[in-house]
């Protein structure tokens, strides 16, 4: 029965779409990894780095008020082309930049800016098309294959290349494997058709804009179950985003600027991201899905303590892949929760607003991660700065300690938050509380 479900057109299409885009990720991810590399051999800070993160976010704070509105409306196909021909443009005008010798930090900050509201958009138009290219009993499968074994298969693969490719053709080679891979993602969305979803006869009246830029608000907030879980969203985004801007500078600083290091954990993280997911596709997750969000968040933010307090690479791999194998339970179990309750017609104004709440959280985070790194833990954890007598002796002392133990102590927090979470009982009931929008068929 499985196999039927899955080989009908409907979700042929989807396997379609999301290998190509998986190509065009592995093109983006080596960008990445190779503009890391560029960003801190030329500053050495992890202000330089977390900027790069938090331009990217910014500009999609506004975004994200129009962007439910722009899915729920228009022909989300053409969004998909839109975001993926935005991603080539932008990488083609850092590869000329780059060739030319004018490329500078800024420019990256410019490009993470101007690329993010499209690559939003793109993901949204992709996200909220699942329910109507795949079967209800196989959206864990689809999340968990457009949100986690397709990022985590690129994980694995990117960083080996870009690192063993960095040296070989440089960062234009990786821009061009980049560009090419936007070309085919593109071409096989043109060619696949993505059902538009019906609107309802409130949808088809002619709405002011205040009420389709409230509307998603509206509807988390009648629902108490959903606004709990918004509201646990906000401080998992918030805690989750420190540790993020400096995870890279906290690699690079650890291992001495290696980047064979900092290429292999990125690769550990990917191998354990993608067994989790492929694990979770077989399986199907825990039921109720708020187990496999709670679980997932106090077992990975566990081991990273772990990873957090390490100096050995061996260690640093396989704590990272450890932990990364329970990711795919947190944010699939929480995007099944979202699909399941919310009506196709509305979920783009919906879960534009889940994210405007995230997104809220995630640049307060990314913007104060690297200075509390660089001016506050660093200092702090010298030879004679004011935390060195106290977690010295557990994390070595000098440039890098102070970001070890910044990592540290956000983890335990993550710890904390998982666990409050089972002592909240409106989040704990949320899928006893909110209906399936489709109970009543």
């Amino acid at each position: 029965m499985i196999k039927k479900d899955i080989y009908q057109p409907k979700f042929r299409t989807f396997l379609l779409i999301w290998s190509t885009q998986l190509l065009s990720m592995l093109g983006s991810e080596m960008t990445d990894f190779a503009i890391t590399l560029w960003a801190w051999n030329i500053t050495g800070k992890a202000t330089s780095l977390s900027l790069i993160l938090l331009f990217n976010q910014l500009p999609r704070l506004i975004t994200t008020l129009f962007a439910g509105i722009i899915v729920d409306r228009y022909n989300r196909k053409l969004l998909m082309i839109l975001g993926d021909a935005a991603s080539g443009i932008s990488t083609i005008i850092i590869f000329l930049l780059y060739l030319t010798n004018h490329l500078e930090i800024w420019h990256i900050y410019a490009s993470a800016a101007i690329l993010g509201p499209f690559r939003h958009l793109q993901y949204f138009a992709f996200s909220t098309s699942i329910s109507q290219v795949v079967p209800k009993q196989h959206y864990t499968r689809a999340v968990v294959m457009s949100e986690h074994i397709g990022q985590f298969s690129s994980n694995i693969i990117a960083p080996g290349l870009a690192g063993a490719l960095y040296y070989v053709i440089g960062l234009q080679g990786i821009l061009s494997f980049d560009i090419v891979t936007f070309i085919l993602a593109i071409a096989a969305i043109c060619i696949v058709h993505i059902p538009q979803p019906i609107p309802s006869e409130t949808d088809l009246k002619s709405a002011k804009i205040w009420q389709d830029l409230t509307f998603g608000f509206r509807y988390i907030i009648k629902s108490t179950g959903l606004l709990n879980l918004l509201l646990f969203l906000f401080i998992f985004h918030s805690i989750d985003s420190i540790i993020f801007g400096i995870h890279s500078s906290f690699l690079l600083a650890r291992s001495g600027s290696n980047p064979a290091v900092f290429a292999s954990i990125q690769s550990a993280i990917g191998l354990g991201g993608l067994v989790g997911a492929l694990g979770l596709s077989v399986w199907g997750g825990l039921k109720p899905r708020i187990h496999g969000l709670l679980l997932g968040i106090i077992l990975h933010y566990s081991i990273m303590m772990v990873f957090s307090l390490a100096t050995l690479p061996a260690i640093w791999m396989i704590t990272s892949f450890l932990a990364s194998v329970f990711w795919p339970w947190v944010s699939s179990s929480n995007q099944v929760i979202w699909l399941s309750k919310v009506p196709p017609n509305v979920q783009g104004r919906v879960f534009t607003t889940r994210y405007l709440f995230t997104l809220i959280a995630s640049p307060l985070g990314l913007a104060i991660a690297g200075p509390l790194a660089d001016d506050f833990f660093r200092p702090a954890m010298m030879p004679k700065g004011s935390l060195a007598p106290i977690f010295g002796s557990l994390l070595g002392t000098g440039s890098s300690s102070g970001m070890a133990l910044q990592y540290a102590l956000f983890c335990f927090l993550g710890v904390l938050l998982g666990l409050a979470g089972y002592a909240w009982r409106r989040l704990r009931n949320v899928e006893s509380i909110v209906p399936d929008y489709d109970a009543g068929e």
